[in-house]
């Protein structure tokens, strides 16, 4: 029998239970038959009308992405919207859309062992960063040896896809670094985790002024840690999409599917909103 969308749904559920969401997140599936036969599936960060449309032209019969697209309750899906615009291309494209969020963030493997895998942490050192956080968001983890700051986030940039904002550090480049916490996505709201964790670093995206401005402060009065990265949203969590693919075909393989003709894709468009940055300078005053 050929595989279907009921069946590929069963295995990502087992693998990203929906419970262990954030209670605000609205994962599962978006759209589909569990009748439809399921032989290519497509992988994105963000559901984008153009990413949709990627999928859609490569013949994916099922989307797999991170990011909901229907977070928010809305009231229409015509198409003079682009929630709209989106719905209507994935029903009259015949694409079922999944999506593993906040759940596949606390997923072993999942989005977070992804990025710990890029900072370099030694696998067997990871552990959730606050068990206090409603199903415990992020992973705090050593390096196998002491680096400095500066090499830390250089090594980071060359694991990371590449991205017009590049990456943002806060500390002074010769700063040691040995503990590391971490959380793809936003996550300034975790800097009192991180600093209760001992980590020497915190990893994750989307920092603000006041709130980093705050956190060092914090730091400079205590020991100087810990030290800040903003790698960027998109390239956190893009690092996830591959493997997640890989599992999924071996897991529907270990539960009895035939999946030798099942293709898989990660999405080739970058979905980061930035598109170019000027004029960037150092804290010394370089480019950089």
């Amino acid at each position: 029998m050929s595989l279907t969308l009921g069946d590929v749904v069963a295995v990502l559920d087992a693998t990203y239970p929906p419970a262990s969401a954030q209670s605000w997140d609205q994962v599962g599936l978006v759209s589909g038959d569990h009748e439809q036969p399921v032989r290519r599936i497509h992988a994105a960060v963000d559901p984008t009308l153009a990413v949709i449309a990627e999928a859609r032209d490569s013949g994916a019969d099922l989307l797999l992405t991170h990011h909901p697209l229907l977070l928010r309750g809305i009231h229409s899906v015509a198409t003079t919207s682009a929630k709209g615009a989106s719905v209507t291309a994935l029903v009259v494209g015949d694409v079922a859309l999944y999506v593993a969020h906040t759940n596949a963030d606390v997923a072993d493997p999942g989005v977070n062992t992804a990025l710990a895998a890029a900072c370099g942490l030694d696998p067997a050192s990871a552990h959730p960063l606050s068990v206090e956080e409603e199903h415990g968001l992020g992973l705090v983890g050593e390096l196998p040896a002491e680096t400095d700051l500066a090499t830390f986030a250089g090594r980071l940039a060359e694991a990371l896809p590449a991205a017009p904002g590049g990456i943002r550090v806060a500390g002074p480049p010769e700063g040691r670094v040995r503990r590391v916490a971490l959380l793809g996505g936003a996550g300034d709201g975790l800097f009192d985790a991180a600093r209760a964790a001992g980590a020497d670093v915190y990893v994750t995206a989307d920092l603000r002024h006041h709130p980093v401005l705050e956190a060092r402060e914090e730091a400079v009065v205590a020991d100087g840690t810990p030290y800040l990265v903003d790698a960027g949203h998109w390239a956190t969590e893009s690092l996830w999409l591959r493997g997640a693919l890989d599992d999924l075909v071996g897991a529907l393989a270990a539960a009895g599917h035939d999946t030798a003709t099942l293709e898989t894709h990660v999405s080739t468009i970058r979905t980061d909103p930035w598109t170019f940055t000027v004029g960037a300078r150092t804290a010394e005053g370089g480019t950089a």
